[in-house]
């Protein structure tokens, strides 16, 4: 009998993952948006979207450490009924607790829940598909993720525009709860492993592990990882921050319509990535890793026109509209590469450790997140009035990093070689015999 391509579990992921960031888009959308709208301060939102990342920071490595120990379905069960909890308690003390403190605490929560859930996710991929539909199953569960943030802040934009905040909190409690019941009928692949230390002994380990592996065995990861950084730092969060102040508070549109747009200019963004991931699934087989440092460099010209637009069109809509078609531009691009490096490190590392990397991958490229989220909100609020000239900042930055950064991402291929494969092969196998022992 021919062999599925994605087997029934990893259909159930895919739907359970369209609930949960749909829900997830939803409320990450809303929480600060209605902060922007209730205070109006760029400073203010950098810095509570900043604390917000912390959390996810240090999560997430955790997350990937205890994806590769306890079953990732459980993980995503709990995380799922934990995050719903998590809103239902920002509603009732709403109007009880200072709404800054609230709305930082409430953040970072979500954020943090968010940091430990991913890893999970995408260490199930390896043990649901196929070695070679893995590329393809990366593009789903991409274009599942830009699929809901697409419907996310565009419905929860509509209903936060028309009824408030309330609505969009509810609907968000519904797919949480929603989804961590479709994850119960998930069955994932997993085998125990031993565990002879404390859990700190044991969190160390497995963290120098994966530190040494993706920075001395596989060193142009480390490489990749650092240039990441940058553009995180630059572009990333120019974006986070930029794309709501500039919709809601400079361009002259009534509160109303401004917050509406916000949702259309998110759902482009999405958009994007689903494009991006579509593209990256139609052209798996012609996509080559060490091109994928060009797809950075697209992003970076993309920001330029942001920038000149301002200064050389006094309509708002026609603003409107360069911030959104370019921002679009950058998610298709910047998606092709995330799959397509999210492939490469998903084939080369051993299975018993790929939780625990991407762990620590994504931890480390959001570690510039919450610095550039604080300087983006503080240059927004100082440069006031020259907006354009904050974003040609980040354009040149980004281009800079991005053309330095395209020999590494050449260097991707040279490293996948037949020795490699070997030793990864030789060390699963030394793993398995150490569980007969053991057992």
């Amino acid at each position: 009998m021919k062999q599925q391509k994605f087997s029934r579990d990893f259909f159930l992921v895919v739907i359970g993952q369209i609930i949960s960031l749909f829900g997830n888009a939803a409320i990450r959308f809303a929480l600060p948006l209605y902060l922007l709208n209730q205070t109006g301060s760029s400073a203010l939102y950098g810095t509570v979207t900043a604390c917000a990342f912390i959390p996810a920071i240090g999560l997430s490595p955790i997350g990937g450490i205890i994806a590769d120990r306890v079953n990732k379905r459980n993980i995503m069960v709990i995380l799922d009924f934990s995050t719903a909890a998590v809103i239902t308690l920002f509603f009732l003390l709403t109007n009880s607790i200072n709404l800054i403190l609230l709305l930082t605490v409430t953040l970072m929560l979500l954020y943090g829940i968010y940091g430990a859930y991913q890893p999970a996710v995408q260490a199930s991929v390896p043990a649901l598909v196929q070695p070679e539909y893995i590329l393809q199953a990366n593009s789903i569960i991409n274009m599942i993720s830009s699929l809901a943030a697409l419907l996310g802040p565009v419905l929860g934009g509509i209903l936060y525009s028309a009824y408030g905040l309330t609505p969009v909190l509810f609907l968000c409690i519904v797919c949480f709860i929603l989804s961590a019941v479709m994850e119960l009928f998930i069955k994932i692949p997993f085998v125990r492993q031993p565990a002879g230390n404390s859990i700190p002994q044991i969190i160390k380990d497995d963290f120098s592990v994966s530190l040494h592996f993706i920075w001395k065995d596989k060193s142009v990861i480390g490489k990749g990882l650092l240039a990441v950084c940058g553009i995180n730092l630059f572009l990333s969060s120019m974006i986070i921050v930029g794309l709501p102040y500039m919709v809601t508070e400079v361009l002259d549109f009534t509160p109303a319509a401004a917050n509406k747009l916000y949702g259309f200019a998110e759902g482009a963004l999405a958009a994007g990535g689903l494009a991006g991931g579509l593209s990256a699934g139609i052209f798996a087989r012609k996509l080559t890793i060490e091109k994928s440092g060009t797809f950075i460099v697209i992003c970076a010209i993309c920001v330029f026109p942001m920038g000149i637009a301002p200064a050389l069109l006094s309509s708002p809509i026609a603003n409107y509209a360069v911030l959104t078609v370019c921002c679009f531009l950058i998610m298709i691009f910047s998606t092709l590469f995330s799959v397509q490096v999210m492939a490469f490190v998903q084939t080369e590392t051993p299975q018993r450790l790929i939780g625990k990397v991407i762990s620590v991958i994504l931890t480390v490229t959001l570690c510039a997140q919450p610095l550039g989220n604080a300087l983006y909100g503080l240059l927004f609020q100082v440069c006031d009035g020259f907006e354009y000239a904050v974003i040609l900042l980040a354009g040149i930055a980004s281009l800079l990093i991005s053309f330095k950064s395209k020999g590494i991402f050449r260097g991707f291929v040279s490293h996948a070689g037949e020795h490699d494969v070997q030793n990864r092969t030789k060390e699963d196998k030394i793993h398995k015999n150490s569980l007969k022992i053991e057992k």
